[in-house]
């Protein structure tokens, strides 16, 4: 059963004198978002950024950027950043588990992104293939800040949803947070776009060894890292950091991989050059690692 994601809430402005919908930057904009209606534009979306402007985006329009650095600073070639912060909770649903109940299980944690601020991507669904810890589902969310990141564990709305639709179904969660950085655009930031409709999420959480934590580890996830930028024809976004959950560090590490297609994911996993680096530098430092993935579409294609 593939899980759907990616939804963009449209707001709609007039028409121009071509036809077409286009927005406008505020510093102030008035607009609400349906929480409650799943779909989106073919290729049209609104997005807010870190400073409450919003932009619209259409699928033959040109990315606008919002940036925290003044691109003239910037050496020539040197890629612009920001930092987000990766949330990673994984679950186990019980073996009765319909697909009833299983769909409004998902529903209702997708649709937090809407009940709470800070939350700026999600994507979720059914783990598509058997692993050592029996987990079946996954969930992916994004924050702006640490502190979205805090505010959002104490949140009485996910507090709810955890405790009405998702607790009566499963058991043995975990939780990995970490700090990464990504292109300092407005699409990737938001995983916003054609690139990311389809795919699949590749999820791994790497326990190293206390004595590699500094040197070795550091130095794995940076060749990973390297690594997933030399494959632009497969991977939409990789993020990589260190375990920041106190309460749960039974993973020292966490790495989320968007690719472009399961035969995309398939050939970079089964690659000579994946192999090799995982051999190399992942392998005598770690303790164990698991690796899990799901598919994803996109919600809907109508204007609603």
């Amino acid at each position: 059963m593939q899980i759907l994601t990616q939804t963009f809430t449209p707001y709609t402005l007039p028409l121009n004198e071509g036809g077409l919908r286009r927005g406008t930057l505020s510093k102030t904009p008035t607009f609400s978002i349906n929480p409650l209606k799943k779909s989106w534009s073919r290729g049209v979306a609104f997005l807010v950024d870190w400073g409450g402007s919003f932009c619209h985006w259409a699928k033959n329009d040109k990315r606008v950027v919002f940036s925290a650095i003044d691109e003239g600073s910037l050496a020539p070639g040197v890629q612009r950043k920001r930092k987000v912060v990766e949330h990673i909770c994984l679950f186990k649903a019980k073996e009765d588990l319909s697909e009833e109940q299983e769909k409004d299980m998902l529903d209702y944690l997708y649709t937090t992104q809407y009940h709470m601020r800070g939350i700026v991507a999600l994507s979720l669904g059914r783990i598509s293939e058997p692993n050592p810890e029996q987990f079946t589902h996954a969930i992916f969310m994004r924050f702006q800040t640490k502190e979205d990141l805090a505010k959002f564990y104490e949140n009485p709305f996910y507090l709810g949803v955890l405790k009405e639709h998702v607790m009566p179904y499963c058991h043995g969660f975990i939780y990995l947070d970490y700090e990464s950085e990504v292109e300092d655009d407005i699409l990737p930031i938001f995983r916003k776009g054609e690139e990311f409709n389809y795919g699949v999420e590749l999820m791994l959480l790497i326990a190293f060894s206390r004595s590699s934590l500094v040197g070795p580890a550091d130095d794995a996830m940076t060749s990973l890292a390297n690594l997933t930028v030399e494959f632009p024809s497969l991977i939409v976004q990789a993020t990589k950091g260190q375990n920041l959950n106190i309460t749960n560090m039974e993973y020292t590490h966490g790495v989320v991989i968007r690719f472009r297609s399961s035969e995309a994911f398939k050939i970079f996993m089964n690659s000579s050059e994946y192999s090799t680096m995982w051999k190399s530098k992942f392998q005598p430092f770690i303790q164990k690692v698991l690796s899990l993935h799901f598919s994803v579409d996109p919600v809907g294609t109508d204007l609603m």
